[in-house]
């Protein structure tokens, strides 16, 4: 089987970046790690990917003109190490068409809610402070908008009394650290297929 590229994208302490380097490492994930993305030069997802010995390209967006000229830049490297797959996971800035169009249908995202409820930032704050009795992660295409791409899967989370944002925090993390690898286990074994905004798995 040919080898299965993939890139990540993430702006935080890479948790999820992480969970897919340990699948990797275990020999339960069947990809190649070529590439981590970050747009915050101090995030601790930088010194994770550096463990791993994952090559980096880091950028200051606020060294470029606009979205489109780093964007273009980050293309650049994606294209140069044929990404079969790019995996957004904490990456917290809305990407442009210069991204998107390339990747649609091979770039993913994760978001910590069942979406559309809660989509943007704040929210597994957000489904505390509505009192929702169960919120969860979602897994799904990117298509430019603000987590409105195609779902793919979801994982619900039970939030129970006197839940804190902390809290639950911790157990949507537990939740995403199973669901993103087994998407990109998916992708890779070719048993995703999609059809507008319907995604069906092949299981």
């Amino acid at each position: 089987m040919q080898p299965y590229r993939i890139a990540v994208m993430a702006s935080g302490s890479g948790s999820n970046f992480q969970a897919i380097v340990d699948q990797v490492q275990k020999g339960k994930l069947d990809v190649s790690i070529e590439l981590l993305v970050c747009d915050r030069p101090n995030a601790f997802v930088v010194e994770r990917a550096r463990e791993a010995k994952v090559p980096v390209f880091v950028f200051n967006p606020k060294e470029y003109e606009s979205r489109e000229a780093y964007e273009t830049l980050v293309l650049k490297e994606l294209q140069d190490r044929q990404i079969d797959l790019v995996v957004m996971a904490g990456y917290m800035r809305i990407i442009t068409n210069v991204l998107v169009e390339p990747f649609f249908g091979r770039m993913i995202n994760i978001h910590p809610s069942l979406l559309p409820s809660f989509p943007g930032v704040r929210a597994v704050e957000q489904a505390v402070d509505y009192g929702v009795k169960q919120t969860g992660v979602t897994v799904h295409f990117v298509d430019g908008g603000l987590d409105s791409g195609p779902i793919i899967a979801q994982r619900a989370v039970e939030i129970h009394e006197h839940e804190t944002a902390d809290s639950l925090t911790e157990r949507i993390h537990a939740a995403e650290h199973v669901l993103l690898p087994q998407v990109v286990r998916w992708l890779r074994e070719g048993r995703v297929s999609i059809d507008g905004r319907r995604v069906s798995v092949r299981l």
